[in-house]
């Protein structure tokens, strides 16, 4: 992640971060009164246990759209169910007075429910998602954003990924399996880099489990899917919520699922015809 921000946060270690807030509020700007055309890009980061990677990614996020004339941002950090400072760090970067959002989950529910929440509450007109473990890179947003402009949804694929064995194993097995039955043709379903263009909110299917098949969802509801190499670093402070245990059982289960759900499930579009006084 080497942007000029995010180099100056990484220096103090995630502690004791002091923003310029001029400098944000030129970044996450469409406050009131603010004239400029731009295209509103909303970021959602769910966050489960990850205080010190909060500021950091926040830091990246400002130093990529600084340089993103076109577009404006606001951040939607979800916390789902934290024990430690995630929340508290969230509410610091809310406190700098710029366009971020904290949304807190009831309970550890899980990435797909802490994803559908952002989401479901994104204003932008394009919507970004990023696991919020500093692993995905902000700096990939730019690519993303390009393609946003001829399609409908954007997946990332970890080109070269930084996991151990068993979670990069445990991943191609999914994938495989996945695109044997699905036949959606996504490389790397587990990548939290995302894009979608928003009228393809109102067609997520919130389950657990969900952000894993997005992309069969996406097409049957007939949207169009780009895909991109996206950059991917070794974890640096934390611990990952994801093993083979909750992570490729898991997935394999939930294909039975969907692939009834793939044939049977209704995508309705209809158009009013009459007012209320014909």
């Amino acid at each position: 992640m080497l942007n000029p921000v995010f180099a100056r946060i990484d220096k103090t270690g995630g502690k004791g971060i002091v923003f310029d807030s001029a400098s944000l509020c030129r970044v996450f700007r469409g406050a009131p009164g603010d004239s400029r055309v731009s295209k509103l890009v909303s970021i959602v980061i769910p966050c489960y246990n990850e205080e010190e990677n909060v500021p950091l990614l926040f830091g990246a996020v400002a130093g990529v759209f600084a340089h993103l004339d076109a577009y404006h941002a606001e951040v939607l950090f979800v916390d789902d169910g934290s024990t430690d400072g995630t929340r508290a760090a969230m509410l610091r970067c809310a406190a700098e007075g710029v366009r971020v959002r904290v949304i807190a989950m009831p309970a550890n529910l899980g990435q797909s429910a802490a994803l559908v929440a952002g989401l479901l509450r994104a204003e932008g007109d394009f919507l970004l998602t990023i696991d919020g473990d500093l692993q995905n890179d902000p700096a990939d947003f730019p690519r993303v954003l390009e393609l946003l402009e001829d399609h409908d949804c954007v997946f990332g694929y970890r080109e070269n990924r930084k996991d151990n064995a068993v979670r990069r194993a445990s991943g191609r097995v999914a994938n495989a399996v996945r695109n044997a039955l699905l036949h959606d043709g996504v490389r790397d379903s587990g990548c939290g880099l995302k894009g979608f263009r928003r009228a393809c909110v109102r067609y997520v299917i919130p389950f657990n489990g969900a952000h894993r098949f997005f992309g069969v969802v996406m097409l049957r509801a007939g949207f169009s899917i780009a895909q991109c190499p996206v950059a991917h670093h070794p974890r640096r402070y934390g611990v990952s919520k994801y093993g083979i245990n909750n992570r490729l059982w898991r997935s394999l289960f939930d294909l039975v699922g969907v692939a009834w759900l793939r044939r049977r499930y209704l995508f309705v579009e209809a158009e009013e015809v009459s007012g209320a006084g014909d």
